[in-house]
C-alpha cells in the first residue's frame, strides 16, 4: 500500500489513470471547471503542475470513480470488511475461526505508533524551527519544510464562494488534558477557509457542522478555559483521506481506522499537545479559541451554497511541508461529485455493519442524489403480531433507532418498510422502492413527524440553522393502492397550477406561483401566506378531482418551481423534492385531518419543493470558464 499522495500518484499513471497538465492554470474557478469536466466524463485523478500564485503541485479526483477506489485499497479492503464485520459481532468468529485468520495483521495496523526512535522525548515548536536536528526531521518529513498559508493553492472553486479552501483537510483535535491519549483522538473532514471574509495572513477558517466529534473537544477546552490546539493535515497516504470522513462511533478513533486501510499503522508525534502526521504532505499547527469569525459562503454538497455564519477560526502558528509535497483537493458540488464515491465506498465497506447494530433492519440507502442526509430509504422487519392484521409496528422501533444512530441521525426524510412484503426489494433501487412504498402507503396513519429538532448545518430547509423537522413513513402489509403510470384523463388544476408530470407511478410534479425570492440571504420569516395557498390547493384540487389518490392512482403531489426540470431524470426530481422541502412546514394533503395530535390526510399527499424566500442559492458555474476549461484540457 502506499506510504505517501506521491507514491499514489505514480502508480494511477503507470496504469493510465492520471491526466497532466502542464500548462498554467488559475486557481480561481478554472481548476475546479477542469475538475468537474473531467469527473463527469469519469476520467482520470488529475496532477496541475502550475498552478497560479503557488510553487506546490496538487492533484484532484484521485477518488473520481468507485473503481479507482477499489484499486487504490484493493489489498485492504476486504481485510478491513472482515475486521468491522468481527468487531460488530464477534460470534461468527467462534462459529468460523478460520475465516478470520487475516484479524491479527489487520489489528496490528490499526494502533497509531507514535514516532519516538532517536527523537526528544519532549519535542517543543521552537526545537523544530530552529532545525536542531536534520537526523530526527528525516524520519517526519512533513517538517522538512515551512511555508505560508498563502503560499498554498489558493483554490477558489465557484463564483459565489467566500475564498479559496481546503477541500480535503484531515482536522486533527485531541480532547483538553494533561497527558495526550492519541486513541481519543477525533479527525474529520471540517472544511477549512483560507482566504476572504476577515481572516488575517494567520487566521484561517474552521466550519465544523452539529454533530462532529471536535465540537465535543472544543466545547471541553471553552469550559477549561483553554485554547484548542488542532492540527489539520492535508495528503499523506490516501487512507488517510478516506479515514477523515469515515462517520465512525464515538469513542472510535479515525486513526485506527487510517491504519487498517492503508494497512500500516498511522505514524505521528506530538509537538507541544499537537499531533503531526509523520505521512502528511502538509501539516498546519493553530489554536481555535472561543470566539468566532465569519466563514463563507461556499458551494456545498447539497447543490447550493452555504452562507457566512459565525464558526470558529484556527489561529496558525505554524504551516509545515515535506519537499515535493503535493496538495490534493477535490471539487464539491451537486451530486454526484467526487465526493459521492466517498460515500459509495464507505457502503461497500459498512453496509453489513449496521443490521448488526440496529437490528432488524437489513439495509439503508442514502440517496445521493438527494444530497445523502435528506432522503435515506430502508428496509426493516415486521415480525410482530404474527396473527394480527400487519402493519407499522417493529419497524417503527428500527426507524427510531436510526434516527439515533451516529450520522444518520441527521436524516430528514427516512422511509421504512418491511423486507417480508418484498424479500426481492432492494433499497438503492430507488424507482422499484418508492412504487412498494406507494402501493401499501396509509397516509392517514403511516406519517410520524419530528419538529422543532436538529437537521443538517448546510440544509436551510428549516426555520433556523441547525433547526427543522423529520419524517417517518412507514409501511408494512399487502398492496392497497393503484398507482398511475400516467397522467389520468380529465385532470384538473387550479388556477395559477399547471404542466402536470408524472415522474414515478404515483407520483406528480405540478408548477406552481413561484415565491418572491431574496438576494443570496436567509430570509426567515412567517409562512402563514404559503400556508393558505397550499391549503387552499389542497381544497381545490379535492373538489375539482374527488378520490385523486383512491380512484385515480396520484398518491403524491410534488409542487415544484419547473415540472420539466424535474420530470427530465430522476435525479433532478430528488434533488428539487427533497432538497426544497421541510416536512412539518412544507408537508400539506388533500382531505387532511388531525387525530389524537396525529396529522394525516384520506387522499393525496401534497410536498411544496418551490424554493422560498428562505431558501439559498444553487451553484451556476460561469459559461466563459467552463469554455475556457474544456479547451486546455482537452489539448
Amino acid at each position: 500500500m502506499y506510504k505517501s499522495m506521491l507514491e499514489c500518484i505514480d502508480d494511477l499513471e503507470r496504469i493510465g489513470q492520471l491526466l497532466r497538465i502542464e500548462e498554467e492554470v488559475d486557481p480561481y474557478l478554472e481548476i475546479a471547471a477542469i475538475h468537474r469536466q473531467v469527473h463527469r466524463e469519469n476520467g482520470p485523478a488529475i496532477l496541475f503542475e502550475n498552478i497560479k500564485g503557488s510553487n506546490f503541485p496538487g492533484a484532484s479526483n484521485i477518488f473520481g470513480t468507485i473503481e479507482r477506489m477499489e484499486y487504490l485499497f484493493r489489498s485492504s479492503r476486504k481485510p478491513l470488511q472482515l475486521f468491522l464485520e468481527a468487531w460488530s459481532d464477534p460470534l461468527p468468529l467462534l462459529k468460523q475461526p478460520g475465516k478470520w485468520f487475516t484479524l491479527p495483521r489487520t489489528a496490528l495496523h490499526s494502533l497509531p505508533r507514535h514516532v519516538r526512535s532517536g527523537l526528544p522525548k519532549a519535542v517543543r515548536l521552537s526545537d523544530v524551527t530552529a532545525g536542531m536536528n536534520s537526523a530526527w526531521k528525516n524520519k517526519l518529513p512533513v517538517l522538512e519544510c515551512e511555508c505560508r498559508i498563502q503560499d498554498l493553492p489558493q483554490i477558489h472553486s465557484w463564483p459565489l464562494d467566500g475564498g479559496s479552501f481546503i477541500t480535503l483537510p484531515q482536522v486533527c483535535s485531541l480532547p483538553p488534558a494533561d497527558t495526550p491519549n492519541i486513541l481519543k483522538s477525533n479527525l474529520g473532514m471540517y472544511r477549512v477557509q483560507m482566504s476572504g471574509n476577515e481572516y488575517g495572513d494567520d487566521e484561517v477558517g474552521l466550519h465544523y457542522q452539529i454533530h462532529r466529534g471536535i465540537g465535543i473537544h472544543h466545547t471541553q477546552a471553552i469550559e477549561a478555559d483553554k485554547e484548542l490546539k488542532v492540527s489539520v493535515f492535508v495528503g499523506g497516504p490516501p487512507a488517510h483521506t478516506v479515514a477523515a470522513m469515515m462517520p465512525l462511533p464515538e469513542g472510535m478513533s479515525e486513526l485506527t481506522f487510517a491504519g487498517m486501510l492503508a494497512r500500516r499503522c498511522f505514524r505521528y508525534t506530538l509537538i507541544d499537545g499537537w499531533v503531526v502526521s509523520a505521512d502528511a504532505d502538509f501539516c498546519i499547527l493553530g489554536t481555535v479559541g472561543a470566539d468566532t469569525k465569519p466563514e463563507g459562503p461556499f458551494g456545498d454538497h447539497l447543490g447550493y451554497h452555504s452562507l457566512e455564519h459565525p464558526f470558529p477560526y484556527l489561529k496558525v502558528e505554524k504551516v509545515f511541508h515535506r519537499k515535493n509535497a503535493v496538495w490534493p483537493f477535490t471539487v464539491v458540488g451537486r451530486p454526484p461529485q467526487e465526493d459521492s464515491i466517498f460515500g459509495k465506498f464507505v457502503h461497500r465497506l459498512t453496509g453489513d455493519i449496521l443490521p448488526t447494530q440496529v437490528k432488524g433492519v437489513r439495509e439503508v440507502h442514502a440517496v445521493d442524489a438527494a444530497g445523502v442526509h435528506s432522503l435515506l430509504l430502508a428496509i426493516g422487519s415486521e415480525r410482530y403480531v404474527p396473527y394480527d392484521r400487519r402493519e407499522p409496528r417493529e419497524i417503527l422501533t428500527q426507524a427510531n433507532a436510526l434516527l439515533g444512530f451516529n450520522q444518520v441521525s441527521l436524516a430528514k426524510y427516512l422511509f421504512i418498510c418491511a423486507g417480508e412484503d418484498n424479500p426481492k426489494l432492494v433499497a438503492s433501487d430507488v424507482r422499484s422502492y418508492f412504487q412498494h412504498v406507494l402501493q401499501r402507503v396509509d397516509w392517514r396513519e403511516d406519517l410520524h413527524f419530528q419538529t422543532n429538532t436538529t437537521m443538517d448545518t448546510l440544509d436551510y430547509t428549516g426555520h433556523a440553522l441547525h433547526k427543522g423537522s423529520k419524517l417517518v413513513v412507514a409501511v408494512a402489509g399487502e398492496k392497497r393502492n393503484e398507482l398511475c403510470g400516467q397522467l389520468p384523463a380529465g385532470l384538473l388544476l387550479p388556477d395559477g397550477y399547471s404542466n402536470p408530470r408524472i415522474i414515478l407511478p404515483g407520483i406528480c410534479v405540478i408548477e406552481a406561483p413561484s415565491y418572491t425570492l431574496g438576494e443570496g440571504k436567509v430570509q426567515y420569516g412567517a409562512r402563514e401566506d404559503r400556508t393558505q395557498e397550499v391549503e387552499q390547493f389542497c381544497t381545490e384540487m379535492d373538489t375539482l378531482n374527488p378520490e385523486l389518490f383512491s380512484k385515480h392512482g396520484i398518491a403524491w403531489i410534488v409542487l415544484v418551481d419547473e415540472s420539466d426540470f424535474c420530470a427530465k431524470n430522476l435525479d433532478n426530481f430528488l434533488w428539487v423534492c427533497f432538497l426544497r422541502s421541510n416536512p412539518s412546514q412544507d408537508t400539506y394533503g388533500l382531505q387532511a385531518s388531525y387525530e389524537a395530535k396525529h396529522w394525516g390526510c384520506n387522499e393525496s399527499l401534497v410536498t411544496d419543493a418551490r424554493r422560498k424566500p428562505h431558501h439559498t442559492t444553487p451553484m451556476e458555474e460561469d459559461p466563459a470558464v467552463e469554455q475556457k476549461a474544456a479547451e486546455k484540457w482537452k489539448i
